[in-house]
């Protein structure tokens, strides 16, 4: 017997999450070349970083050898007032991925559970096995969170119940109201983790103010990501917003340092460059109607998204992805999600949009 065989049960079982090829690997694996390769897997900002964030990057070079600010205050203070919340609400992370393990350490436990939906984001089931809490998957409607049974899936010893909005990887998305109302019939002791990571995609008609629910809600905890519209993927910063006393336990369980100083700065600054969030949201959303159009034409069926990549059925789906592969061009495969049918790709720059729809086409001959 080693040490490995006496690891918890509960951690030997994890299935680790897959990201998508880089497109380093594709060309060692084939022999293409890196440059000539287009990646629409992991969801990320054709346009690549905000100027503002850069240059905030830049100033910070001489620097490194210090370490970041533990406490985030500068990034705590621009999210304090673009969102109008106290600084004892915010919670900094490596990423949202990383506030949404924060929760699940400071809440779950062997013997208590969480609910979240069939199909939503690999993080949830992941994060609430390696604190071995019991998940509860319901059974998606038209790909998308079905509230009543998940309401009706609570037990007494569930503690998160999380919901993505707009949902990875299917795209679909629940009404304000709807999750209002879902948050008034809960118990005050389950935390509601609304995981807004593609809010800032949402056309106008269907923006909602999560963040004024704060404090009629004590039990709702809201994560955000900088890895989206910001452009800042590769950086990893992410923050939730809570009750002070929410916020508190996750802040005990939080590293020290968790965030960088670079990605502290550039996040900082990301938030206040309204014209790159503003010319990465119109490219999206023309990129989404091109898209969409030419699966249309290809006879393709999709499922309606609201973040920024869309998911589609097609035939033999992990042949058309290794197709797709030969031809230099990278989606996601989503089978690990229950959905060995379909494909999902993300919004790119017009021309990549054009190149995956003509691969597409190819793969599909």
């Amino acid at each position: 017997m080693s040490a490995c065989d006496l690891a918890p049960g509960y951690i030997r079982a994890i299935a680790p999450y897959q990201p998508g090829k880089p497109t380093s690997e594709l060309a060692r694996e084939l022999g293409l070349d890196e440059a000539s390769i287009i990646k629409l897997a992991s969801n990320e900002n054709p346009l690549g970083v905000s100027p503002k964030a850069l240059a905030a990057m830049r100033a910070l070079l001489d620097g490194l050898a210090r370490y970041p600010d533990g406490n985030g205050f500068e990034l705590k203070q621009a999210l304090s007032q673009r969102f109008g919340v106290a600084l004892d609400r915010i919670v900094l992370g490596n990423g949202s991925n990383d506030v949404l393990e924060l929760v699940a350490r400071a809440f779950l436990a062997p013997g208590l559970s969480a609910v979240y939906s069939q199909h939503a984001f690999a993080v949830y089931p992941l994060a609430v096995q390696a604190v071995g809490a019991k998940g509860i998957e319901v059974p998606a409607r038209n790909f998308g969170h079905d509230l009543d049974a998940m309401a009706a899936a609570l037990r007494p010893d569930t503690r998160i119940v999380f919901l993505a909005n707009p949902n990875n990887p299917t795209g679909t998305f629940m009404a304000g109201g709807d999750v209002e109302k879902f948050l008034a019939k809960l118990p005050a002791e389950v935390l509601v983790v609304l995981d807004e990571a593609y809010t800032e995609y949402l056309r106008p008609d269907f923006r909602y103010d999560s963040i004024s629910w704060l404090n009629s809600h004590p039990n709702l905890v809201i994560t955000r990501t900088f890895s989206k519209v910001y452009g800042l993927a590769g950086l990893r910063v992410g923050y939730a917003l809570a009750a002070p006393a929410v916020a508190d336990l996750m802040n005990r369980v939080r590293q020290p340092f968790n965030v960088n100083s670079l990605s502290l700065a550039a996040a900082a600054a990301a938030l206040g460059d309204e014209a790159f969030i503003r010319d990465s949201y119109e490219l999206n959303c023309r990129g989404m109607d091109q898209i969409v159009a030419g699966l249309g034409r290809l006879g393709l069926q999709h499922i309606p998204s609201y973040g920024n990549f869309v998911t589609f059925a097609v035939p033999k789906a992990a042949e058309v992805f290794q197709k797709l592969l030969r031809l230099g061009v990278i989606v996601r495969p989503i089978a690990a999600y229950g959905m060995p049918g379909h494909l999902r790709v993300s919004i790119g720059l017009e021309a990549e949009n054009a190149r995956f729809l003509d691969a597409l086409k190819q793969a599909l001959a």
